[in-house]
């Protein structure tokens, strides 16, 4: 019985129901087992991922997915090292995973138990290269050596190649005959695959994939990456159905505790109306990207100004375009983003006036963006979104979603990216089509359509409806339309309908960071982080006066064919509607990584953080150091 209490209360630790930060003390007490059962680990470790959600608070704006007047100082690419916000993937990595993977993992290789091992490195694989794509430099080798009251850090290089071989170990252990009864431990805890060996197999493949292409802009991917990358693809995740998300059970405010609910949901109120969608993804989902000026920066003024642009559009839009023509409108756009149209729920079904709402997007800072002010995420009624008004939430923005964490999708824009740069064009496209279509379904299954609510009639005997519909609200499309426009958008000129010879690698970054939007932040990050903003710099890679100044950057137009992201402009950048500057520690440098954890490195580890090179991590402007990933070529020693 004792040994039961125990293993309860330590999942309930994992779980972040109560305070219980001395937990593992039950393995010196006599009146406890030495030793838990390993399995019982794996639902705490699996739902430590809400760390995850909780530094897209930092990650959405650093990658202009959203606007925020909370984490502004990362929406200004610019902040201290005397705060812990933006460090819960390293409290999450260390901490609340930590020991207690490397428990599981170690107590399931001693008790042959192999499928739980291979489920432990996959996970330590996975939180690992999110970790050194956050933080780039971290302790590694040395993180649970006991006794230790410091840490060396490791450099990027070291830690993404063991990363792929955690994930390569995974895969080994995975393979292996397994002999052990599990019982309820994996059809219960596995809150991910419930245990379904074949797909963890994938996920770990998965991983090998994404952490290799991070390194598509180096200069020997061709030759040392890119093999590996296409090998590991083929064995990947294949269909939204082996998706890497760790359910949430839901409940609202009845859920037994809060953490049920997903950390987005409406019931705990954490993106309230201090999170929006950006400018910048409300334009490329909306075919609304300006043209601008090149001598001025401005946008180039409207001869007919609509209620989506009083500009000029870009004459290549990569997305899709205004056109009311069948396949030039994203449907996603209806399912993913937020608008002040279609409230009363009555054109759910009605694909022109579908096409006809108006998306508005937020400025870096607040809700004003360019054409109007950007509604909160969960739908569009309420400054300060509640249950009783908005209901259980909407697509990924509700109390039963998941954290959706890898995708199919993904996968295949990372296998396309990977074939463009080995020239094989036909593959490249091949993989794009693939991974637009994935992303199509993966939208699609999260709609939650809610239903419009009668209210009488007018004087004209046409049917009222009530603001909001019936609650618990919803999406404000149903599946069946959203189908129907996904095929036809599929089968239009941004997919099926587009050529080799048209195919440019904007078409698979952009598309692949559409598919990100919001829930993979950090790899849209790292995307744009690898390809440098599409600064405009000569050398290896940018500095001050080579892509910078103190009050400016210079970015590339989006006329430049070698521009990656089109529409996409830094704050510092000298155009309408961004031409800001940075905090003067910044030296004009955009943010390329996130300081570590103050509470663990600044207050305990800073003589090991201050002595990494080029940039130590006690300067000033240490978060503006370039990774290793984001380097063509070799890391520089001094």
């Amino acid at each position: 019985m004792k040994k039961i209490i125990t293993s309860i209360l330590l999942v309930s630790c994992l779980l972040g129901i109560s305070s219980c930060e001395k937990y593992l003390d039950v393995n010196k007490n006599v009146d406890a087992p030495d030793q838990i059962e390993a399995g019982l680990y794996l639902p705490g470790v699996l739902s430590a991922y809400q760390g995850f959600y909780w530094d897209i608070r930092a990650l959405g704006p650093l990658s202009q997915m959203m606007g925020t007047s909370s984490y502004t100082n990362f929406a200004n690419n610019y902040y201290t090292e005397g705060s812990d916000a933006g460090g819960e993937i390293w409290r999450m990595t260390y901490w609340l995973q930590g020991m207690n993977l490397e428990n599981m993992i170690n107590q399931s290789i001693e008790d042959e138990a192999w499928t739980l091992a291979g489920i432990g490195y996959a996970i330590k694989a996975f939180s690992w290269d999110c970790l050194t794509k956050y933080h780039a430099e971290a302790p590694m080798k040395q993180a649970y050596e006991p006794g230790r009251l410091s840490h060396d850090y490791d450099y990027q290089d070291v830690i993404m190649a063991q990363v792929r071989e955690w994930a390569e170990k995974a895969i080994e252990y995975l393979e292996k005959e397994d002999e052990t009864t599990y019982g309820n431990t994996l059809t219960n805890g596995d809150l991910a695959y419930h245990g379904d060996k074949s797909k963890w197999i994938k996920f770990a493949h998965s991983i090998i994939v994404t952490d290799l292409a991070a390194l598509s802009n180096k200069t020997d991917f061709a030759e040392k990456y890119a093999p590996a990358l296409i090998e590991h693809a083929a064995k990947a995740i294949d269909s939204n159905a082996a998706n890497f998300a760790v359910e949430r059970l839901g409940g609202g405010a009845d859920a037994q505790f809060s953490t049920y609910n997903n950390f987005w949901g409406t019931s705990r109120q954490n993106l309230t109306n201090v999170y929006w969608q950006s400018d910048y993804i409300v334009q490329i989902m909306t075919g609304t990207v300006p043209q601008y000026d090149e001598t001025t920066g401005d946008k180039v003024d409207a001869a007919t100004t609509t209620p989506r642009s009083n500009w000029e559009l870009n004459p290549k839009q990569i997305i899709c375009d205004t056109t009311k023509v069948a396949g030039h409108y994203d449907p996603r756009a209806a399912a993913k983003l937020s608008t002040v149209d279609g409230q009363y729920y009555d054109k759910m079904n009605d694909k022109d006036a579908i096409k006809d709402w108006i998306f508005y997007g937020s400025s870096f800072t607040g809700t004003a963006g360019p054409m109007g002010t950007a509604p909160n995420l969960y739908g569009f009624r309420s400054a300060t979104p509640t249950v009783a008004v908005e209901g259980s939430g909407r697509w990924l923005f509700r109390d039963d979603a998941p954290y959706v964490m890898l995708t199919a999708s993904e996968i295949q824009f990372e296998l396309s990216e990977a074939y463009w740069k080995l020239g094989q064009k036909g593959n490249a496209l091949a993989a794009f089509k693939k991974g637009v279509e994935l992303d199509m379904e993966f939208t699609g299954n999260y709609l939650n359509p809610g239903a419009p609510k009668e209210d009488g009639v007018d004087a004209d005997g046409n049917k009222k409806y009530v603001v909001g519909g019936s609650l618990p609200g919803g999406s404000l499309i149903t599946k069946a339309v959203y189908n129907e426009m996904a095929a036809e958008y599929l089968d239009g000129p941004y997919v099926n309908g587009l050529s080799e010879a048209d195919l440019t690698l904007s078409h698979i970054m952009m598309q692949k960071y559409v598919a990100l939007w919001p829930w993979g932040a950090l790899e849209a990050w790292t995307d744009l982080r690898k390809y440098h903003y599409d600064l405009e710099y000569t050398g290896e890679y940018p500095s001050k006066g080579n892509g910078w100044e103190q009050g400016s950057v210079d970015q590339k137009w989006d006329t430049d064919e070698t521009k990656v992201y089109k529409g996409f402009y830094l704050a510092p950048a000298q155009v309408e509607n961004r031409k800001g500057s940075y905090n003067t520690k910044n030296q004009g440098s955009p943010c390329y990584r996130i300081r570590p954890r103050y509470n663990s490195e600044y207050m305990w580890n800073l003589n090991s953080l201050g002595a990494l090179k080029p940039i130590p991590g006690d300067a000033d402007n240490y978060q503006c150091s370039i990774p290793w990933f984001a380097y063509p070529g070799d890391y520089p020693t001094k």
